[in-house]
């Protein structure tokens, strides 16, 4: 098959419809993503296989695979539906109100709660009509090439050495204490430098391949070798199971209070004096200028210094 480029106009639709399915590999859930039908997905599937003189997408055992050409043409078509917003989307006639735009946020799990909620919560008051998407992170995620492709808006991170090719703002700083269940002994008499390398710890798997956290960081320079006991996938798993055992969790405290709140927990002082955790925001140039990422940004930042400023309950719960 050959591309007829003027009898077969790629318009924006078509765009759209290429990139989901690209992404999704999955002609139900971009109808699913796109609010269509599945054969009018399929329908266009046809005619962009027509038009770019492509499969685009083959069947193989573990499901639909983009090919080689649809892979190489991706990059191209965000680039192309990002200038085509552009240029639709007016710098004077962004309205939180009313605008139905999607603001696409990545963020690790171990982010604060009541950081998420208060996002939450302020993004539905200001932009009722908009969408908001928290997109998961995780070891093998590219978030700088999904910033540079316009995949997401912003990704919220605390690498130690973030990217220096993106914009960054700092959005709050919070301190690393350690949780353990309101039975363990640290609950009423703390915790000592030596407790603390006797201890099993609970940790969860490493975000990022290329970087140490700050936690890591600073007890490799302190040649701290942890007991990690229990591995987990998840930090949001790993405060369940502090109760009834003798395990270990450090994190930050806005983080643990949370959990504390709802759980049999304490939290107790780290005996080892680790640095603040920074979160910080990161976007790419290519978002820069925009009003409504102006917006999402500025949202962003008051969101972590409203949490910053909130006093914080107790810091350990009577066992």
């Amino acid at each position: 098959m050959t591309a007829r480029r003027i009898d077969d106009p790629l318009d924006t639709y078509l765009l759209r419809v290429f990139v989901l399915l690209i992404t999704e590999r999955s002609v139900s859930r971009t109808a699913l993503r796109l609010n269509q039908s599945q054969p009018a997905i399929s329908a266009a599937l046809k005619r962009l296989r027509e038009i770019l003189g492509d499969p685009l997408l083959v069947r193989e055992k573990g499901g639909m695979v983009p090919t080689e050409r649809a892979l190489a043409l991706l990059s191209h078509a965000k680039g192309a539906l990002a200038e085509i917003d552009r240029m639709t989307d007016a710098p004077e006639s962004f309205e939180p109100q009313s605008t139905r735009h999607e603001f696409r946020i990545g963020s690790p799990d171990y982010l604060a709660p009541v950081f998420v909620a208060a996002v939450a919560e302020r993004f539905r008051r200001e932009a009722p009509h908009a969408r908001l998407t928290l997109h998961s992170l995780g070891p093998n995620f590219d978030f700088e090439r999904s910033l540079a492709e316009g995949d997401l808006d912003v990704v919220i991170g605390n690498w130690p050495e973030p990217p220096h090719r993106m914009h960054l703002s700092m959005l709050l700083e919070d301190e690393i204490v350690c949780l353990v269940a309101a039975t363990h002994p640290a609950a009423r008499k703390g915790m000592s430098l030596t407790d603390f390398q006797r201890a099993v710890h609970v940790v969860p798997m490493p975000y990022s391949i290329s970087q140490r956290g700050v936690i890591d960081g600073v007890l490799a320079s302190m040649r701290i070798n942890r007991d990690e006991r229990v591995v987990v996938q998840s930090f949001t798993a790993a405060p369940y199971l502090l109760q009834n055992t003798d395990l270990v969790f450090t994190t930050t405290r806005h983080f643990a209070q949370f959990y504390a709140d709802l759980l049999p927990l304490a939290i107790i002082p780290s005996p080892i004096a680790f640095p603040p955790m920074r979160f910080y925001q990161l976007w790419h140039e290519r978002n820069h200028q925009s009003p409504g990422h102006r917006w999402l940004r500025r949202m962003l930042s008051e969101c972590g210094r409203r949490i910053v400023t909130q006093p914080l309950q107790a810091a350990a719960k009577p066992a």
